[in-house]
């Protein structure tokens, strides 16, 4: 089975990049946002052809259950940022590109499997992730698109592009996503730096125990 992770930034990278060593598991840096996260599955898609690709990374988490170094596994993504009106189709719903799923579901038997991990210190929870190409830094941003979707889990600007590039090329997916900070608890995105300053390499260590898993 080929297996390929697909990250945003070199901090995602370098983490990976030592819980992957020696490893036949492919692991890139796409860039920031929902472009360069599509080009890059795409890339990946022709040039290694994957059997499965993961979006590892960090996210903005969302809900009282949810905690600074958590993990959110994609149970379902759409994109928080979309929206194509209704003068054309009534039936096209907030967060849906017209034509495409409303969400993007993740193969269950991944999603039982990324579920059932057991990491020391690490809490795990399925859950819907919306993406959109804006760095949530503020309570009122947060506000806003927990307002359309307030069974959000985490907020993240690459894994549903990531999804839809998946879904046209039928791809089997799913998203880890580290929570770095919650921003309806936060200020000024202090905890998104007191994040990187102090992430444990367990964090994404979760993501090697789900590709051992397979």
């Amino acid at each position: 089975m080929k297996i390929g992770i697909i990250v945003a930034m070199d901090k995602e990278l370098q983490q990976l990049q030592q819980v992957f060593k020696n490893s036949d598991v492919r692991v890139e840096k796409c860039g920031i946002g929902k472009v360069n996260a599509a080009l890059g599955a795409q890339r990946m898609i022709n040039e290694f052809h994957p059997d499965i690709i993961i979006s590892s990374g960090c996210a903005g988490g969302n809900g009282d259950d949810i905690n600074v170094q958590d993990i959110v596994v994609s149970s379902e993504l759409c994109y928080h940022d979309v929206y194509c009106g209704t003068a054309i189709d009534d039936k096209t719903v907030y967060g849906q590109v017209q034509g495409l799923p409303a969400r993007y579901q993740t193969d269950p038997e991944l999603l039982r499997k990324a579920l059932s991990l057991k990491t020391e210190g690490i809490t795990i929870h399925g859950g819907l992730i919306v993406t959109g190409d804006w760095f949530v830094d503020s309570k009122e941003k947060a506000r806003e698109i927990v307002g359309h979707f307030p069974e959000a889990k985490a907020i993240d600007m690459e894994s549903c592009a990531i999804a839809q590039t998946c879904y046209i090329n039928k791809v089997k997916f799913i998203s880890f996503r580290v929570v770095s900070d919650i921003p309806l608890r936060d200020t000024d995105a202090s905890q998104y730096h007191d994040f990187w300053n102090t992430v444990a390499e367990k964090s994404f260590v979760t993501t090697r125990t789900f590709v051992e898993s397979l």
